[in-house]
């Protein structure tokens, strides 16, 4: 049971879920997930690869827009940041002739100041998001994915640039050669994570509908997590994130072009493969859900509204339910070939 947080599975009434989840496509179905179940009941696995050190800050992107989304702080316009920030310290570090390609916002400041102090003492990243979410009013369970170092880097024609370089600082404009997960190798998956993904009575575990390559590859390159998967006994379900043939929002198109990869759903099923019990295809899609290899549910997944995004939270839990259903029978008749 994860170390972290007080889980009593006995006062809780429903069954808990697990989101892999990352980006601002992916933080939607998060919000959405956050308000349909009981809070407690869900735990957020978060990608860390877009962490990096910045102004000898370390910042964590996706922990912080999944940490302001939950606690109604989030900039409603960009997706990402604070609402009703101030920069003042980005105007006085432009005086001074300093970095500014990466924005930090008064508020935002002060959480990435905190937390590498914390690190700097020897927290660890888990304890220290930990602390964040509850001072925050979060009830949900926030997880690193690890609290080891790990960065993605992006190896492009010009040659290998960090992450928030190529996304920030580049607008995510090179094209794409390879992308390399740098310290996946010594990582080890958290230990909150890990054990949220053998709670018992486990109802789901969901891929959010964030980038593939960029925000769920890193989780799953940290040996044990794949397998994890493999093994969890709840339905593992991916919500697509290509609707028509293009990305919602962000680079999954133009990277799935650059890899010769179709940009369609199907495709992103495929890439999951073993992983995944079931897998969530918009409506545009339909044509290509009713050819799929795999259990699929065909629903609106975009999410242009609050309404929307609990909306596809709940068509995502009822599509766990009917899987559990499925493997439950499954379960049974081969118990009873068993007993002959």
């Amino acid at each position: 049971m994860p170390p972290n947080r007080n889980y009593n599975l006995e006062k809780s009434a429903a069954k808990p879920v697990v989101a892999l989840c990352g980006g601002v496509g992916g933080v939607k179905l998060a919000l959405g997930l956050y308000h349909v179940l009981d809070p407690v009941d869900l735990f957020l696995i978060l990608n860390t690869g877009d962490d990096f050190e910045h102004l000898g800050l370390h910042i964590s992107p996706d922990i912080d827009t999944v940490t302001y989304t939950l606690a109604g702080k989030n900039n409603p316009i960009t997706g990402w940041g604070r609402r009703d920030e101030t920069w003042t310290f980005m105007e006085v570090l432009a005086e001074l002739g300093g970095e500014t390609w990466f924005s930090l916002g008064d508020g935002d400041l002060a959480i990435h100041m905190e937390r590498t102090r914390r690190l700097l003492a020897g927290e660890s990243l888990s304890q220290i998001t930990e602390d964040f979410s509850r001072a925050l009013g979060i009830s949900a369970h926030l997880l690193p994915m690890t609290d080891d170092p790990l960065r993605t880097i992006i190896e492009t024609p010009e040659g290998a640039i960090s992450f928030q370089d190529y996304f920030v600082r580049r607008q995510s404009k090179p094209a794409i050669e390879n992308i390399v997960f740098e310290g996946a190798d010594k990582a080890v998956p958290s230990a909150a994570a890990m054990d949220a993904l053998q709670l018992p009575d486990l109802r789901a575990v969901v891929i959010c509908p964030s980038n593939p390559f960029l925000s769920i590859d890193p989780i799953l390159a940290i040996d044990g997590f794949r397998q994890a998967l493999i093994n969890c006994s709840a339905p593992v379900i991916a919500v697509s994130p290509i609707i028509g043939g293009q990305a919602g929002k962000g680079t999954t198109s133009k990277i799935m072009g650059e890899i010769s990869m179709p940009s369609t759903a199907r495709a992103v099923a495929d890439y999951y493969g073993e992983l995944l019990d079931g897998f969530v295809f918009d409506k545009a899609d339909a044509a290509e859900a009713s050819s799929a290899s795999l259990p699929s549910q065909v629903t609106q997944t975009l999410m242009e509204s609050f309404e929307d995004r609990k909306s596809l939270a709940r068509d995502v839990l009822a599509f766990a339910d009917e899987l559990n259903a499925r493997l439950a029978k499954t379960y049974f008749a081969s118990r009873q070939q068993r007993k002959g």
